[in-house]
């Protein structure tokens, strides 16, 4: 194993993330992360994938890719042209055609000949299935006129039974099929009074809620300190709340949200379709690091904010939020 191999191992075990959890986020086979801990780069498609692979590995665990590159220069193969293979013609002379292949021509000449012979064979066998069909259709009409009467009065007599029996079976349950009637009714009954009380209270809690935000919108400013890298510094003022959501719609990402004394309230994968919800009012400074951004969405008390940097041009981003509530102004 290569010193940056052992680097990257251990940092990647400190986040928490298995070798499954990288290869969803980097979208690099697993056997190919594997590799790069190990430095056994002869597993890699190629020497510039090699570099390519290690650049995602250390945006998707946090590291500076820069300063990783310059420290193991030693470790990572330069980037080289490699030769493709020359392409092989697939078509052969008509020497190369194999001889025995003039014993197929000849057996076509044959071919019209077993075709008809097989025609033949092919209508004599329906025109004999046709023929049985007929007689079998006779044989039983012949059977059904037969029929003694006696069968038809059993028939009839058995099925004056069957309704007499199912006469008395439905007066027996009448009664107990009212009773649980009832009963479904008044369990229909009291769960739509839950129902409609737990709606009355969400929709009560929701009305608050946009209340709130609403009010906080038109005194909250949220504006740009300063850029650097790939980090960016906001200043968020004229509210007395600090809510952060945190989404991620696209795919995965590493996800790390501490303060500004440097205490982690999360850190850890934030899954494809999830919401991640924090509240940092009772905090001055807040620091949220993005591993994979594209994707990712920001909400400050309730509001959408958007990244600081292009998302295509720049994966990983690092946002500080400085906050001051509006008492404190």
């Amino acid at each position: 194993m290569t010193e940056l191999g052992q680097r990257l191992r251990q940092e990647r075990e400190s986040k928490g993330l298995s070798l499954e959890d990288l290869q969803k986020l980097t979208k690099i086979q697993k056997r190919y992360l594997l590799g790069i801990e190990e430095g056994n780069y002869e597993v890699m498609p190629g020497k510039f994938y090699v570099r390519a692979f290690i650049k995602q590995y250390c945006e998707a665990i946090g590291l500076d890719t820069d300063a990783i590159f310059e420290e193991y220069k030693s470790d990572i193969p330069s980037t080289q042209t490699e030769d493709m293979p020359q392409q092989l013609s697939r078509v052969r002379s008509r020497k190369e055609i194999p001889q025995h292949t003039k014993g197929v021509s000849k057996a076509y000449d044959y071919l019209p000949t077993v075709l008809v012979v097989a025609g033949v064979v092919v209508v004599g066998i329906i025109i004999w299935v046709i023929a049985q069909n007929i007689v079998s259709d006779k044989n039983k009409e012949q059977a059904n006129q037969e029929a003694p009467n006696s069968e038809v009065q059993q028939s009839n007599t058995q099925e004056e039974t069957n309704e007499t029996t199912a006469k008395n079976d439905n007066s027996k349950s009448e009664d107990e099929q009212s009773a649980a009637d009832k009963k479904e009714q008044e369990k229909e009954k009291a769960e739509k009074e839950k129902a409609a009380k737990e709606k009355a209270e969400k929709e009560k809690a929701e009305k608050e809620k946009a209340e709130k935000e609403k009010k906080d919108s038109g005194k909250q400013e949220y504006k740009e300190v300063q850029k650097t890298g790939r980090s960016a510094t906001y200043a968020l003022s004229g509210t007395d709340a600090f809510n952060l959501e945190v989404t991620s719609t696209q795919a995965d990402t590493w996800l790390d949200v501490k303060n500004g004394k440097g205490n982690a309230f999360f850190s850890s994968i934030l899954k494809k379709g999830e919401t991640k919800e924090f509240d940092l009012t009772k905090e001055t400074e807040a620091r949220v690091n993005i591993g994979y951004s594209p994707g990712v969405e920001l909400k400050v008390n309730g509001k959408a904010v958007d990244l600081p940097f292009d998302s295509s041009k720049q994966v990983r981003q690092v946002v500080t939020i400085q906050y001051q509530p509006a008492e404190a102004q």
